[in-house]
């Protein structure tokens, strides 16, 4: 496996991994069931997304992508924070598409900067931007 697809692999499963992590974060902050329903489909799909990835990277013996205690503590200690005043579901529906459209930044940075790497890894991490696309629209009739 080469270095720049290790490297769109790793993002893929830190992305999918940070998503996961804030999912399940926010969950039982979130009281409309139509939304809850929503956020749950999208763990799903997150974790199938991070499961592609994490094979891809263990096949070709590449070192996997390991979060610090710290990034993890930033992460949830940020939703908490913007969820302690408000948890209406305009809000959650907000923060969450704020990071969907990290983690578009964070794919297209990846894909721009390896460009080189075969069409597999690029096609899984396009996959993903996708997804977020798909989660952005879905999630702007709650704001």
């Amino acid at each position: 496996m080469k270095l720049q697809e290790a490297a769109i692999y790793r993002e893929i499963q830190r992305s999918t991994e940070n998503a996961m992590t804030a999912i399940d974060t926010i969950s039982d902050k979130i009281y409309d069931d139509q939304l809850a329903m929503q956020v749950s489909r999208q763990a799903l799909q997150y974790s199938e997304i991070h499961n592609q990835a994490v094979e891809k990277l263990l096949q070709g013996r590449e070192e996997l992508y390991h979060s610090t205690h710290l990034s993890d503590f930033a992460l949830k200690g940020g939703i908490h924070y913007n969820t302690l005043l408000n948890t209406s579901t305009g809000h959650i529906a907000e923060l969450m598409i704020r990071g969907s459209n990290q983690g578009i930044v964070a794919m297209n940075k990846i894909l721009n900067h390896n460009s080189e790497a075969g069409e597999m890894p690029t096609a899984l991490a396009k996959q993903l931007i996708h997804f977020e696309e798909q989660n952005i629209a879905r999630l702007t009739k709650y704001l």
